[in-house]
């Protein structure tokens, strides 16, 4: 009977989890306003600066980034449009 319980809770509960909101994963560039692009910079510096020394831009091409920000952007615990800021921000001052 206690397996049964356990089974049907469990069950349930990532039904739950499997039916919740999913974060939408940086693909490409989207913000390219001056504004939003020093917001992204000032959410990279003070976000990413908490947990180790702040990376050069140039460290990664466009893809490299989408790969290192999706694995980091939630350890951040950075919303998808600060995600996206941080992911603009780095891209543009690579091509700079």
């Amino acid at each position: 009977m206690k397996k049964l319980i356990l089974g049907t809770v469990l069950g349930v509960a990532g039904m739950l989890v499997s039916c919740g909101p999913k974060s939408v994963a940086v693909t490409g560039p989207k913000y390219t306003s001056s504004e939003q692009l020093a917001q992204g910079k000032t959410i990279f510096e003070n976000s990413c600066n908490r947990c180790h020394k702040l990376p050069d831009p140039a460290k990664h091409d466009d893809q490299g980034w989408i790969n290192t920000l999706s694995r980091m952007a939630p350890k951040a615990k950075l919303s998808d449009d600060q995600h996206q800021m941080v992911y603009d921000y780095l891209i543009s001052a690579n091509k700079k």
